[in-house]
């Protein structure tokens, strides 16, 4: 995904960082973003916004089903019925810093949202830093924590989020998971970024575990609602190459077509009417009317290309989207316009912040570009929409 603004632009990477965290790159001239590079301690992948949807819609927040523990009742207004709202958020935890969990709590729960993380790791500090201590969870205490939930029987939830994971057997109980709590609430939302790897140079490669690819396409993807691969993970799911956007709207179909109701190529190496320094997302949304036909709606995204250095902004980018779409249910194109913005606001605050301290021709530290995001909650709340998507 990509912003524009004023100042100028920067791109979004969103990284298979060791173990779970993920990484943006942005110049010190950026207002917009765009990619995210790899290094010694982390493989990072380029990460760009597209989506579709329903025009001229007026939000429309869907009514969640549980509450804390039991089944809600009927809707009152707005704020009492996204109070309802609770997300099962299965993520990185950094004790500084704003990454995983830590990067998508703060953003829900402002809008309205209960969390319950879940933490895969819980580190220091991000894997950016030039040290990092800590554990990582294992499929078996994964399970030990459900389990506690169950006992009390407040397993109980509308969203499941969910990002990075190198280890095939967490994902396995990660599927498990959110298997029974879709035959407990069939209108349980499961928003899943794939993170498998990425293109550099023109060439795709892999930055987990390969055994990771048959779990997503076989597993997770089927019962996945809401899906934001890259070009070279949708290549990777659907078994077919990407070199054109009917090509790419194509694989959005297989997608589709594999369980997903919503899918975002959030990067692509395709060419845009705006020629070479930007960078072409694209999104599909295909819903069900009551009659059983189905429409689609694509929308484009076309964002300038620009180098920096940022890391959580994709866990922050999913969990305004999860909140967004949930407010715009049939207009996802509003709902992504509004998460994009948002992003575009808290990396402008965060910049700006970073060259004031780090001094004219230094580059700012890892901790000196950690979100602003306390900084950005009138922004996230409320974002002055300055990215626009094209319908397709």
């Amino acid at each position: 995904m990509a912003l524009a603004g004023a100042a100028g632009s920067l791109r979004l990477w969103a990284g298979g960082c060791e173990p779970g965290l993920r990484r943006l790159r942005l110049s010190p001239d950026s207002a917009a973003w765009a990619g995210r590079p790899r290094s010694p301690v982390c493989a990072r992948r380029r990460r760009r916004l597209g989506s579709s949807a329903l025009p001229g819609e007026a939000p429309a927040p869907a009514a969640c089903s549980w509450g804390s523990g039991g089944r809600a009742g009927r809707a009152g207004g707005m704020e009492e019925t996204e109070a309802r709202c609770r997300v099962l958020s299965i993520q990185s935890h950094v004790v500084r810093g704003y990454v995983g969990n830590k990067a998508a709590s703060f953003p829900l729960q402002v809008l309205g949202f209960e969390v319950d993380p879940v933490n895969s790791v819980q580190f220091s500090n991000h894997t950016g830093y030039a040290h990092w201590k800590g554990q990582v969870l294992n499929s078996d205490e994964l399970h030990e924590l459900y389990e506690g939930l169950k006992l009390n029987n407040v397993n109980h939830y509308d969203y499941v989020l969910t990002g990075y994971t190198r280890d095939a057997s967490f994902l396995a109980m990660v599927v498990d998971i959110v298997q029974e709590l879709k035959q407990q609430n069939s209108n349980l939302v499961y928003v899943c970024d794939p993170v498998m790897g990425d293109k550099w140079n023109g060439e795709g490669s892999m930055y987990v575990p390969k055994d990771l690819l048959p779990v997503y396409r076989d597993k997770v993807v089927p019962i996945a609602d809401i899906i934001t691969p890259n070009q070279f993970e949708a290549e990777l799911l659907t078994g077919r190459k990407i070199h054109t956007e009917k090509e790419a709207l194509e694989v959005m179909d297989m997608l589709h077509a594999m369980g997903p109701e919503t899918v975002v190529i959030t990067s692509s190496d395709l060419q845009g009417s705006l020629g070479s320094d930007f960078l072409i997302a694209l999104g599909s949304q295909r819903k069900t009317r009551a009659d059983g036909t189905k429409v689609t709606q694509r929308i484009r995204m076309e964002s300038p290309k620009v180098d920096a250095d940022f890391v959580g902004t994709g866990d922050l980018f999913a969990a305004m989207l999860l909140a967004w779409t949930h407010k715009h249910p049939n207009n996802l194109k509003v709902a992504c316009e509004k998460t994009v913005s948002a992003m575009q606001h808290v990396l402008q605050r965060t910049i700006k912040w970073a060259k004031a301290h780090v001094g004219k021709g230094n580059k700012p530290s890892p901790a000196q570009l950690e979100l602003r995001m306390v900084q950005s909650k009138k922004d996230i709340e409320n974002p002055e929409i300055i990215i626009k998507a094209t319908e397709l």
